[in-house]
C-alpha cells in the first residue's frame, strides 16, 4: 500500500504499524514525534497505530536545544 511520508509517496507493507514504520526508517521513537493525517500519535499507541492507504504522516525530528 501507498502513504504519503513527510509529503513523499512511499510504499510500506499492508497493516504497517507505527513502531514498524520507524524501524523501516532506523528511527528512534524517543527522538522524534509522528503525526498521522495531522493527529499526533503518543509514543504509548505507535505498536498499535496502524496505518491505511494513502494516509499522510509527518514524522518530525526532536532536537536538543544547546
Amino acid at each position: 500500500m501507498e502513504i504519503r511520508l513527510n509529503g513523499k509517496v512511499r510504499a510500506v507493507p499492508d497493516g504497517i504499524s507505527v513502531s514498524q514504520l520507524l524501524a523501516e526508517l532506523s528511527l528512534h521513537p524517543q527522538q522524534v514525534a509522528v503525526m498521522v493525517n495531522e493527529e499526533i500519535v503518543k509514543r504509548d499507541r505507535h505498536a498499535e497505530a496502524r496505518l491505511q492507504p494513502n494516509d499522510r504522516v509527518e514524522v518530525l525530528t526532536i532536537m536538543a536545544g544547546g
